[in-house]
């Protein structure tokens, strides 16, 4: 096992390693693990770890690479959806990956040393930027973001983004901001900025949840006036039924929809009479 590679993907979070170690022990090592023809793993380092502490056997399939750069590409590509990782994340797999793209890029261009070139003051290197972007899947610009983060943000600000607590364009408006303090200073302003964004962040989520919590209350208030507002006897259903010429299949679905619908009208009764008026109650009698 080659530590770069087993190393260059984020770690699994202890909830999807135990889901993982879950699913092996009960359906076993159904996927190979892939290593490359020196048969150094290139996908599979924690199923093969599960299946060793267990006894488990496993499989091995071998892929051929050209070099060990396109193994890290393919481990990065095949991952990023299955691992849903985020750009900052994947934006740090790039910078593990500059000096061997930089290599590349120059034994492609021979012994030119312009090829870096046409940058603003401070940025990252076009092409530089264009190839890290493409061997992780992001876009020019956000890579160029992480790599203006990665350079030039305070300490907070990073450790923020490694907690997905902001994202990588709120991280890099935090840094431009703070590039204009006195460097003494950017450490604590970073640390200010970061809890003004956690706390803006937490407001959000109390506004979202006053949202879904009003639509809610809409829904079943506006679901209940609907069903008040109906009179079941045969002549008005007769009455409704002929007026939207419903066919054979179509009574059978409604019938079997008016069913549905009459269970979770039960269901909401049942949940007011067994689990909301019983409280109230405790509470009027505390009082």
């Amino acid at each position: 096992m080659l530590d770069e590679l087993a190393t260059l993907l984020p770690p699994l979070s202890e909830e999807q390693r135990t889901a993982l170690e879950a699913d092996i022990l009960r359906n076993g090592c159904y996927s190979p693990i892939i290593v490359d023809e020196s048969l150094h793993i290139i996908d599979g380092h924690h199923r093969q770890q599960i299946c060793q502490a267990h006894g488990i056997p496993y499989r091995m399939a071998v892929f051929a690479f050209d070099s060990l750069l396109e193994a890290k590409q393919w481990m990065v590509s095949t991952q990023r959806s299955r691992r849903n990782l985020q750009p900052w994340e994947l934006g740090k797999i790039a910078l593990r990956l500059k000096p061997e793209i930089e290599g590349r890029a120059r034994e492609r261009q021979g012994v030119r040393t312009d090829l870096l070139t046409t940058v603003s003051e401070g940025s990252a290197p076009v092409s530089t930027r264009r190839e890290l972007a493409d061997a992780v899947g992001l876009g020019e610009v956000t890579m160029g973001k992480v790599m203006q983060i990665d350079q030039h943000a305070p300490a907070a600000v990073r450790e923020a983004l490694d907690r997905d607590e902001l994202s990588v364009s709120q991280g890099y408006r935090l840094t431009k901001q703070l590039q204009a303090l006195p460097e003494a200073e950017r450490e604590d302003a970073g640390r200010q900025a970061v809890e003004l964004e956690r706390a803006r962040r937490e407001i959000r989520r109390g506004d979202a949840e006053t949202d879904r919590r009003t639509a809610v209350s809409r829904r079943f208030t506006k679901a209940l006036a609907l069903a008040g507002q109906l009179e079941p006897t045969e002549e008005q259903v007769r009455c409704w039924v002929s007026c939207t010429r419903m066919t054979r299949q179509e009574l059978e679905s409604t019938a079997e929809e008016a069913e549905d619908a009459a269970q979770t009208f039960l269901a909401v009764a049942g949940i007011i009479r067994e689990k909301l008026l019983p409280t109230n109650r405790r509470e009027q009698d505390a009082v």
